[in-house]
C-alpha cells in the first residue's frame, strides 16, 4: 500500500482519486511514498528515505528543495495550466483595477455610511476623484506565453487590446494556441518601450529575481501600468517605489503584497487569488493525484520539474525503474547486470533531462530478487531503483 502524506489541505475530488484498497491518505505519515502540497514550505523538513516524489498542486514550484530531491531521486511534479484559466481570469479583473481606479471609489464611498439622503449628491461630486481609462485601444506586454500567457493574451485581444508577446522559450504547443492578432516582440525594449500596461507570466528562478528593475523601468512609457500575478520576487521593490514616486509607473497590480508594497502609493494589492478559485483547485488536485498515480504503480513520468519526461506502456512481468548521472556506459552496465541474473529485457526506455537520465525497464520475470536493486545502486552514477512487481 503507498502513503501518500499531505502538507495542505487538497481539493477531495482530487484524493478521491487514491483507490483506498491501494492508498493511505493523511496529514501526519512518517515514512511517506509521496507527498502531495500546495503552499506549505518544504525547505526546512527532512526527506524521508522512504520518499519517492513530491507533488505540488499548483504550477510555482519554489516552495519546495528542488536539488535536494533530485540529489535523492525524488520526482517533483507541478500541474502547469490546471489553473490557467483561474489566473487568466484575476489578470483581466488586474487589467480593469489598474484602469478605473475601481477600488479606491469603492473604498471612498464606503466612507460615506451614515451620510443618508446626502449620499446620491456626494457620489456625483466625488466620482471625479476616479476617473479612469479603457483598455480598448491600449497595448498590452504579455512577458512569459506559457498557459497562462497565452490565455491572457487571446482574451486580452478579444477585449479590443493591441497585445504584443515576447517569450524567447515559448514552447510550439502554446505558440498554436496564440491568437494570430497577437504581435511578437523580438526583445524586451522592443515591448517595454510600446506597453500602456505590462503583465508578467513567467517564473521565478535564479535569473528572474528582480527581472522588472530600474533599467526595465527606463525603458516603459511614463504612466505605464504594471500587473504581477506571477512571482512578487519578479520585481525589484526599490526600483519600483521610485518609479511609482516618479508618475513613471501609474499603477502597480500585485497579487503578492508584503510590508513595503502596503507602503506604496497607487499599489492594489490582491491576496494572492490567482488560483482560489474552486476549479483551479479542483484541477490541480486532479492533475497532481493522476501524476502521482502513474508514477508510483507504473514509473511514469509526466510534468516533473527535475526529471526527464517519460512514459512506457506495461508489458507484463515486472518493471525495474533506475535513475543515474547522465554519462557513458551506464546503459551497458545495467543491462549487464540484468543479464547476469538471468533477466530478460521485453522493453527499455531510457530518457535524459539535463545531467539525469531516466530508464524503464520491462523484464520477463514476475518476482525480482530484491539483491538485484542493490547490485543495480552499486553501479557507479545510479542513484535511485525502483522494482515494481506485476
Amino acid at each position: 500500500m503507498f502513503k501518500i502524506k499531505t502538507l495542505n489541505k487538497i481539493d477531495s475530488d482530487g484524493l478521491s482519486l487514491f483507490p483506498l484498497n491501494q492508498y493511505e491518505i493523511a496529514s501526519e505519515i512518517p515514512l511517506p511514498d509521496a507527498i502531495i502540497l500546495r503552499s506549505f514550505n518544504m525547505h526546512d523538513i527532512d526527506l524521508p528515505d522512504s520518499l519517492k516524489a513530491v507533488a505540488r498542486a499548483g504550477a510555482g514550484v519554489n516552495n519546495i528543495p528542488i536539488d535536494r530531491c533530485t540529489e535523492k531521486g525524488i520526482i517533483v511534479f507541478n500541474t502547469p495550466g490546471a489553473n490557467a484559466n483561474g489566473v487568466k481570469e484575476l489578470v483581466i479583473a488586474g487589467l480593469l483595477l489598474a484602469s478605473r481606479d475601481i477600488a479606491e471609489g469603492v473604498a471612498w464611498a464606503r466612507t460615506l455610511v451614515d451620510k443618508g439622503d446626502e449620499i446620491p449628491a456626494l457620489i456625483e461630486q466625488g466620482k471625479k476623484n476616479f476617473a479612469g481609462q479603457e483598455i480598448k485601444g491600449k497595448t498590452l506586454a504579455v512577458i512569459g506565453l506559457g498557459a497562462i500567457g497565452v490565455l491572457v493574451a487571446n482574451a486580452a485581444n478579444n477585449l479590443g487590446m493591441n497585445v504584443i508577446g515576447y517569450d524567447p522559450y515559448m514552447s510550439v504547443k502554446q505558440a498554436l494556441q496564440l491568437s494570430n492578432q497577437v504581435k511578437w516582440a523580438e526583445g524586451i525594449q522592443a515591448i517595454l518601450s510600446q506597453a500602456d500596461y505590462v503583465t508578467l507570466n513567467i517564473p521565478l528562478n535564479l535569473e528572474t529575481k528582480g527581472y522588472i528593475n530600474k533599467e526595465k523601468f527606463s525603458m516603459m512609457k511614463k504612466g505605464v501600468r504594471i500587473l504581477n500575478f506571477a512571482r512578487g520576487g519578479l520585481v525589484d521593490l526599490d526600483a519600483l517605489e521610485e518609479a511609482l514616486n516618479s508618475g513613471k509607473v501609474a499603477k502597480y497590480i500585485s497579487d503578492f503584497p508584503n510590508e513595503k508594497i502596503l507602503k506604496m502609493k497607487n499599489v492594489v494589492p490582491i491576496p494572492h487569488l490567482g488560483a482560489s478559485t474552486k476549479e483551479s483547485e479542483t484541477n490541480c488536485a486532479i492533475m497532481a493525484v493522476n501524476q502521482l498515480k502513474d508514477f508510483l504503480e507504473d514509473g511514469n513520468i509526466k510534468n516533473s520539474v527535475n526529471f526527464p519526461e517519460a512514459h512506457m506502456d506495461r508489458n507484463g512481468g515486472s518493471r525495474i525503474l533506475i535513475a543515474n548521472q547522465n554519462i557513458p556506459n551506464m546503459v551497458s552496465q545495467i543491462s549487464s547486470v540484468l543479464a547476469s541474473e538471468g533477466l530478460n529485457i521485453d522493453n527499455m526506455l531510457n530518457k535524459k533531462y539535463e545531467n539525469i537520465a531516466y530508464n524503464i525497464i520491462d523484464v520477463t520475470q514476475t518476482e525480482i530478487d530484491g539483491d538485484i536493486a542493490e547490485k543495480l545502486k552499486a553501479i557507479k552514477g545510479v542513484f535511485m531503483v525502483r522494482i515494481i512487481q506485476e
